[in-house]
């Protein structure tokens, strides 16, 4: 594909669907340079530099939804130009991140707030309920979805998500209390981890 061909959107896309090197570099690193600098300069990224985010933005761009298989760039319609387009897709982009920036450094704020050691977790629960709009169910779910140990992710949103007390939780998972005490700390402990990792942070949402 020559370089004159990169103003023509479909032959664009195509390309940029079959991961073709040549089109990738000029297009998105090149001619849209200008575009991506100035979303840079002007919303929250946590990226290091212009061409650290338009890494992300090109990942963002062709990685596949596991429900449908097909990535962000097959979505687009050609109702608009695919650089009015692009723009959308970054500034959405860097809106996600810092909501979710947010939302994990609130809801860590409400756990480091508890003792820890103890069961007075139920700020945590609350916080969810009356501080947040649903957005932040959404991101709690996902961090939720992260954990390795799936009985411990089910202590977790049974207790502070769906509100159970400590005993209707330990009487939902079949356990006795002492037994669901146990669990139940390690449950958070593990939890807290998941969320120290997100706030360094990864890419989930």
């Amino acid at each position: 594909m020559g370089l004159v061909e990169l103003d023509d959107d479909r032959m664009i896309v195509e390309a940029l669907l079959q991961r073709n090197a040549q089109v990738t570099q000029h297009y998105l690193y090149i001619k849209c340079y200008p575009l991506f600098k100035s979303i840079y300069d002007n919303y929250y990224t946590d990226s290091q530099s212009c061409v650290e985010f338009i890494n992300e933005i090109y990942l963002h761009l062709l990685t596949p939804y596991g429900e449908t298989g097909q990535c962000k760039l097959e979505s687009f319609k050609f109702n608009s130009t695919l650089t009015t387009w692009l723009k959308m897709v970054a500034i959405y982009y860097c809106y996600g991140r810092f909501r979710r920036k947010q939302n994990v450094a609130f809801v860590e704020q409400k756990i480091e707030e508890d003792d820890f050691q103890s069961d007075r977790f139920d700020k945590f629960a609350a916080s969810i309920y009356e501080e947040k709009s649903p957005m932040i169910n959404e991101d709690v779910n996902v961090l939720l979805d992260m954990m390795p140990n799936k009985r411990y992710s089910m202590i977790i949103r049974l207790r502070y998500i769906d509100g159970l007390t400590n005993e209707e939780t330990a009487e939902a998972l079949q356990m006795n209390m002492d037994n669901f005490y146990n669990k139940h700390r390690r449950a958070k402990i593990q939890f807290m981890e998941i969320l120290k990792k997100e706030g360094c942070y990864g890419s989930i949402f």
